[in-house]
């Protein structure tokens, strides 16, 4: 198992990094995006298939993982399901072409931390993945319209589920109690380690809380995520 020993922002870059990409020149692309944000060759795994990565998960932990969809031998999805579930706070970055969204929403609720295009340009897929390192959740602009397009038709839908945001209930979105804490917290402006320090968790663990808390409002940063969830009457 690597040791991390690079800084990027005074935080360990995490490794190794797992690459799930079949297409040879993707790969090349990748690997050299993450040598320029000062990752080195020992520390990048390249597979090309489901098999070939979840080989290399049952040797060990990953740092990161950066996964394409659509694989020879099946859907990358399946493989971010057990990524998760393994460890709640990897992050996770789908690199891949445009898809149905409902391919899209299901990677994401499967537990990809972000979505990016691979038709995006080097540059911008450095910044998706600095974003990652960083604790977002970058969701490539073009998947963020269409993503928003669906809102009014799914609002437009009875919300029987949904709890009235009176009193202190909030829309049903699937929040926890400990994520709905967390986001109150957030909406104080309180940084990861401050809300760390106050709740009695680890940095990590609130870091993990976030992100789900990103991915269920489908919103890519903390201040989209305070204004959804007072957009939802979920905070004031």
């Amino acid at each position: 198992m690597l040791e991390p020993s690079l800084l990027v922002e005074d935080a360990l870059l995490p490794v190794p990094v797992l690459v799930v990409e079949d297409e040879p020149l993707l790969q090349e692309r990748l690997r050299q995006v993450l040598k320029q944000l000062g990752y080195e060759d020992d520390a990048l795994i390249v597979t090309s298939t489901l098999a070939e990565a979840r080989a290399v998960v049952a040797e060990g932990p990953v740092g990161l993982a950066l996964v394409d969809l659509r694989l020879p031998d099946g859907n990358g999805q399946s493989l971010i399901e057990e990524l998760r579930a393994e460890d709640p706070g990897l992050g996770i970055l789908v690199v891949s072409a445009w898809s149905s969204e409902e391919l899209i929403l299901s990677a994401l609720r499967a537990g990809a931390t972000g979505y990016v295009l691979k038709q995006r340009d080097d540059f911008e897929v450095m910044l998706s993945i600095r974003s990652v390192l960083r604790g977002g959740a970058p969701i490539d602009p073009f998947i963020a319209r269409r993503i928003l397009q669906l809102l009014p038709m799914r609002a437009s839908k009875p919300a029987d589920s949904a709890v009235p945001a009176a009193h202190g209930g909030e829309p049903d979105v699937g929040l926890t109690p400990r994520e709905a804490e967390i986001l109150r917290l957030v909406a104080d402006g309180m940084s990861n380690r401050e809300i760390a320090d106050a709740v009695h968790l680890s940095r990590h663990t609130v870091e993990s809380h976030v992100k789900r808390i990103y991915r269920k409002l489908a919103v890519s940063s903390r201040m989209m995520a305070v204004r959804e969830a007072r957009a939802r009457g979920m905070i004031e």
